[in-house]
C-alpha cells in the first residue's frame, strides 16, 4: 500500500484535534471537533480556513506570455490569450471526444502563466501538460509551496488587517502579497460559493500564516466535510464525481467557461480536443443535463442513487452523482444527470434509496446564491 503524503499543516490539523482520513493520497482533515455542520455554517456566516495544499501548483513559462497562453490553447477550449494579467479563469482540459481531464484553474501572473489543478489529477496533468507543450514551454510543478483557502463573508476583513490592498481584488484577481512577511500569491477566489481567497505561500512559512489566521476571532479551521457541503449548495462540480472522462462541458453546465472567440465562428473557433464533439453538442444541446435535485423529507440521496421517472416500474434514466444534507438549505440537496428533457425545474422524478423509491424534483443551481465579489 503507497503510503499517505502529508501536506506543510498536518501536524497543525493534529493539534486542532482533525479527524484525519485518506484523500487523493493524502491524510487530509475531515472535520474538527466542531463537527460538520458547525464548520460549514461557520464559512458562511463568518470565515472558514481550510488547507488545500493537495492541489497541483504548476507555472508554465515560455518566449514570452502570449506564446504560453496559445500554447495552453492546444489544449483547454478556453480564452488564454485575452486573459488580462493578474487575472485568473475556470479551465478544462479536455480528451479527444470532449470528455474531461480534470478542471483547473489558470492565472496570468505577467511572465508566466500559474495553474491550479485537482489533487488527485495532478501528476497526470503534468505528464498531460509535459507531452503536450514542451520544449517550447516549461512545465514546473511547485512542490514547495502550500495552498491555504480562507473563505466566507468576514474573509477580506480579515486578510486586509495583513494586507490592505486586497479590498481593492475583485472575483479571480490574482495579486503577489506581502502578508505578515510572507510572499503570498493570492486569488480572490475558491470553492465555497463565498467571498474568499487562495493564498499560496512558502511551504516552511504556512504552518506560522495559518496560525495567525486561527488566532483572529472570525475564523475557524474547516475540514473536507463541509468543504463537500459548502460546494454542493453552491452548485460546483467535484471532479470525478459530478464531471469525469465520459461526461462533456456543455451536458455538465460548464458552456459558460467556454468563451465567444473559441466558439464556433469565434476567431479562435476550436483548435483544442475534442473540438467536433464539443462545439457540436453546443449547437446542437446535450441530450443529458446536470441539474440540482431536492428530495422530499429529511434523508439524503448520496452518489449513485438511480433516477426514476415513476414510483414504480421502468429503468433508471439517470443517476445522482453528489449528494448530502444542505445545512444552509435545512435539507438535503444533490446534483445529477438526468435527459434533457426532464432538466426543467420543477419536474418530478424518483430516486431509488435502499430499494425503495422516493420523491424528488429537479431544482435550480445553486441551492445558495453565490457571494462573490464582482
Amino acid at each position: 500500500m503507497t503510503e499517505l503524503l502529508r501536506t506543510p499543516l498536518f501536524d497543525l490539523h493534529l493539534e486542532l484535534g482533525g479527524k484525519m482520513v485518506p484523500f487523493a493520497g493524502y491524510e487530509m482533515p475531515v472535520q474538527y471537533p466542531a463537527g460538520i455542520m458547525a464548520e460549514h455554517n461557520h464559512t458562511r456566516a463568518r470565515a472558514g480556513l481550510f488547507d488545500v495544499s493537495h492541489m497541483g501548483q504548476v507555472i508554465l513559462r515560455g518566449a514570452d506570455v502570449a506564446a504560453v497562453a496559445a500554447a495552453l490553447e492546444t489544449l483547454i477550449p478556453m480564452d488564454v490569450l485575452d486573459l488580462p494579467e493578474g487575472r485568473q479563469r475556470y479551465g478544462l482540459f479536455l480528451n479527444q471526444t470532449g470528455g474531461i481531464l480534470d478542471d483547473l484553474m489558470f492565472a496570468n501572473r505577467g511572465d508566466h502563466l500559474f495553474l491550479v489543478v485537482n489533487a488527485a489529477c495532478k501528476a497526470q496533468d503534468v505528464a498531460h501538460l509535459k507531452a503536450a507543450l514542451e520544449p517550447g514551454v516549461t512545465v514546473e510543478e511547485i512542490t514547495d509551496r502550500a495552498l491555504m483557502a480562507l473563505q466566507g463573508p468576514l474573509a477580506e476583513a480579515v486578510l486586509t488587517e495583513f494586507a490592505p490592498e486586497v479590498a481593492e481584488m475583485r472575483f479571480m484577481d490574482v495579486r503577489t502579497l506581502d502578508l505578515d512577511g510572507v510572499e503570498a500569491w493570492v486569488s480572490r477566489s475558491g470553492y465555497t460559493g463565498e467571498d474568499g481567497f487562495e493564498i499560496s505561500v512558502p511551504a516552511d512559512q504556512a504552518e506560522a500564516l495559518a496560525r495567525r489566521l486561527l488566532a483572529h476571532d472570525a475564523v475557524a479551521p474547516i475540514g473536507l466535510g463541509a468543504r463537500d457541503s459548502l460546494r454542493l449548495e453552491a452548485g460546483l462540480c467535484l471532479y470525478g464525481h459530478d464531471i469525469d472522462t465520459e461526461t462533456l462541458p456543455g451536458e455538465a453546465g460548464l458552456a459558460w467557461a467556454i468563451q465567444k472567440v473559441r466558439r464556433s465562428g469565434g476567431a479562435r473557433q476550436g483548435g483544442f480536443p475534442g473540438a467536433d464533439a464539443v462545439l457540436a453538442q453546443l449547437a446542437d444541446g446535450p441530450a443529458r443535463k446536470r441539474v440540482g435535485l431536492r428530495p422530499e423529507g429529511r434523508a439524503p440521496m448520496r452518489e449513485g442513487v438511480e433516477i426514476f421517472t415513476a414510483a414504480e416500474g421502468g429503468a433508471p434514466v439517470g443517476r445522482v452523482t453528489s449528494g448530502g444534507f444542505g445545512p444552509s438549505v435545512g435539507a438535503p440537496v444533490a446534483m445529477g444527470y438526468v435527459p434533457a428533457d426532464l432538466a426543467a425545474p420543477g419536474t418530478p422524478l424518483f430516486g431509488e434509496l435502499r430499494g425503495k423509491r422516493l420523491p424528488l424534483t429537479v431544482a435550480p443551481l445553486p441551492f445558495v446564491p453565490a457571494n462573490f465579489k464582482r
